[in-house]
């Protein structure tokens, strides 16, 4: 074999810090099926971003596959590089909802961003989905 064929056995892709399609994902809250894809080491994988970029942000809707089936998650929390003012975090975290926007744990685990509210109100008023309740289960911001 030469050392040409040799030199490229390993990936050249450049690292993506968004969250898009086969991200895979951080379910904080205390979900059932949440706490079981995460205890088996199985953790959720974006499979749709509902906006027209394609990558997911904090405060965006998304689809996820975690256990066999389709559920929908908002982003809690952004590995990439934010804006002023929007913490950063290790990983990329999601709270699960259902098709009403109403959270399906009863509890979120980690710290949320403050901007989190403003974005959810805004999508409130112009999606028609409830978020509020998704905001009043936090128990801490950052």
């Amino acid at each position: 074999m030469s050392t040409i064929f040799a030199a490229r056995q390993f990936s050249t892709s450049a690292v993506s810090n968004h969250i898009m399609k086969l991200t895979r994902l951080r379910v904080v809250d205390n979900s059932t099926i949440g706490k079981q894809a995460m205890a088996e080491g199985k953790p959720p994988r974006c499979i749709h971003v509902y906006n027209k970029k394609g990558i997911g942000t904090i405060g965006d809707k998304i689809m996820v596959a975690i256990k066999g089936e389709k559920v929908k998650a908002i982003i809690v929390g952004c590995v990439k590089e934010q804006k002023p003012n929007i913490p950063r975090f290790d990983s990329n975290n999601i709270v699960l909802i259902d098709d009403n926007g109403t959270p399906l744990g009863t509890r979120i685990n980690v710290p949320i961003p403050i901007v989190l509210r403003t974005i959810l109100k805004e999508k409130t008023f112009s999606k028609g989905a409830d978020y509020t309740k998704l905001l009043a289960i936090a128990s801490n911001y950052v």
